[in-house]
């Protein structure tokens, strides 16, 4: 399940199909990926994209990126696909898929090998890099992402791009982003009823790191945090590359969850209750003010309860404090909390809530901001906010999959016993 997506050729112009299967959305957009001059804002694009069809819609059969009812999903993404297909006049064959579900891990691999003091050539990277491949793969996960770091040579690190130099000893260390294969094998079925091959699969805190941060922050050291509607997702960057992935199975809809069991509302009432009122820093009106709620089973002619402000950002505040401090400390037991540098950037639905990177900063020690998706043009309105950097990233990955290690596959032989031609030429004597 190695990346099969081809990058983006320079200077061309290309279609591309992203779906964002979430937890409590899903999002179909196709884009074309046009050519652009090197500017200075987002030095790593390649191309700029512009959204011709767009498709959104609640999810249903799927839980925390896992797929729990195959008709329902299927049902839903054959619907937010035909939105997309709608408007932009195509039919889709293929999608780039993001993956949330199955235990998303990271590990970094390093391995060696001996040049006896030549030339690096082409050949040279590709065996180191198979023989990093051969100790990461498991019969249980699936590789999503193999992504070369960097490369040492006769031990001296942070060499980019090593072809041509001369050394001993050639080194590199490979950031592996793995899943547990039964999951993607999952989506795949659902795809595939719904008339889809999936194209290339993107983890989402790789999508959503890609599509919010700015260039020095990839550089320097930065941690992104995504906050779906029921995992939260982190990825870390530095010198320009993802270095590590994890992913917490809880988020923005177990805050629903809570207030919805806390006030005995409906969860759609929670939902309301949590976009229009909630907040997780207490501010020094809440005691005062009062915010009308009405009780599960209440017929409509009673009058609505009410219940002061500072009881939802009570309900609230611990949850995302749980999220956050769960987040610090895997962080803190892999090392990364030094790998990240001083600064997080907060993205996903359930960070525009209010008070958020105020409880971040004191939770995590480090400067927090919040991150927007930028640089795709044509998006609707209510396509612009965090909740859809995943699917922005997923427009941005094509123009940057280069980098990956990817298994390479057996070329088809035009001639010879079992070639191509030999295959046409048998055909053609049997048949006639």
């Amino acid at each position: 399940m190695t990346s099969r997506l081809r990058p983006v050729q320079p200077g061309k112009t290309t279609l591309v199909a992203v779906l964002d299967i979430g937890s409590t959305k899903i999002c179909c957009v196709i884009a074309r990926l046009a050519p652009r001059p090197e500017g200075r804002a987002l030095r790593g694009r390649t191309h700029s994209a512009e959204v011709i069809g767009f498709g959104y819609g609640p999810a249903a059969g799927v839980k925390s990126g896992v797929v729990t009812d195959i008709e329902k999903a299927e049902q839903a993404i054959r619907n937010v696909v035909g939105m997309a297909e709608r408007a932009a006049g195509l039919t889709l064959e293929s999608v780039l898929v993001n993956v949330t579900a199955g235990r998303l891990g990271s590990e970094t691999f390093s391995a060696a090998v001996s040049l006896d003091g030549q030339e690096v050539e082409k050949a040279d990277i590709f065996r180191v890099l198979k023989a990093v491949n051969s100790r990461s793969v498991r019969p249980e996960r699936s590789i999503i992402h193999a992504l070369p770091i960097g490369y040492a040579l006769d031990g001296q690190k942070g060499i980019r791009d090593p072809k041509g130099m001369v050394g001993e000893k050639l080194g590199v260390d490979v950031a592996v982003v793995s899943a547990e294969t039964l999951a993607m094998r999952n989506l795949e079925l659902v795809l595939h009823r719904c008339h889809l091959q999936i194209e290339a699969l993107v983890a989402t805190p790789y999508a959503s790191g890609l599509a919010t941060l700015v260039d020095d922050e990839a550089q320097l050291g930065v941690a992104c945090v995504d906050f779906g509607g029921a995992t939260t997702t982190v990825s870390v960057f530095n010198d320009g590359h993802m270095v590590y992935a994890d992913a917490i199975a809880i988020g923005g809809h177990h805050l629903t969850l809570d207030i919805a069991r806390q006030l005995s509302v409906s969860v759609a009432d929670a939902e309301r209750l949590k976009t229009l009122h909630g907040s997780v820093l207490p501010g020094q009106a809440d005691e005062r003010e009062m915010i009308p709620i009405q009780p599960v089973g209440a017929s409509h002619d009673e009058a609505p309860g009410q219940i002061p402000r500072a009881v939802l950002t009570r309900i609230m505040r611990p949850r995302m404090e749980e999220i956050l401090t769960a987040i610090r400390d895997r962080m803190q037991a892999t090392g990364m909390m030094d790998v990240c540098g001083r600064r997080f950037v907060l993205t996903g639905g359930a960070s525009e809530m209010t008070g958020l990177p105020e409880v971040a900063r004191r939770i995590l020690a480090r400067n927090v901001r919040n991150g927007r998706p930028m640089g795709i043009a044509g998006l609707p309105e209510i396509a612009k906010g965090a909740a859809f950097a995943t699917m922005a990233g997923m427009l941005v990955y094509p123009q940057v999959c280069a980098q990956e290690y990817v298994e390479p596959r057996g070329s088809r032989k035009l001639t010879g016993t079992d070639g191509y031609i030999a295959r046409v030429g048998n055909w053609l004597r049997t048949s006639f």
